[in-house]
Order: C-alpha cells, then sequence, then structure tokens
C-alpha cells in the first residue's frame, strides 16, 4: 500500500474513533460531559479536514 493511502487511512480511521468516543460520551447519559463531547466533535472536524487535504494532496500529485 502507498504511503499516501496508508497516511489518509490513518487519518481516517483517527476520526472515525473520535466520533465513537463522542457518541460513547453522548450516550453514557448523566455521566457524560457536553464539554467533553463538544471536544471530541471539534478533533472530528479537525482530523476529517486534515484527511481531506491529504487525500487531495495525495491525488495531486498522482496527476503530475
Amino acid at each position: 500500500m502507498p504511503f499516501g493511502n496508508m497516511l489518509i487511512f490513518v487519518v481516517a480511521a483517527a476520526a472515525f474513533l473520535v466520533v465513537l468516543a463522542g457518541f460513547f460520551n453522548m450516550f453514557r447519559g448523566g455521566a457524560g460531559s457536553p464539554q467533553r463531547s463538544q471536544t471530541l466533535m471539534r478533533w472530528r472536524v479537525g482530523l476529517q479536514f486534515l484527511a481531506l487535504a491529504i487525500a487531495m494532496t495525495v491525488l495531486y500529485l498522482r496527476g503530475r
């Protein structure tokens, strides 16, 4: 697997794990912290942006 594909996979998997952690925190009921859910969702957005930026860079470099 080329390095670019592996990097995209790792970042996308990290975003997926953050989403799961956010859902787990949200569905814990009263024990879940709304502030922690907000922080996790901000991490998710950042990781998704990073995955998209890496994917676009890899595609651009392959086209050259």
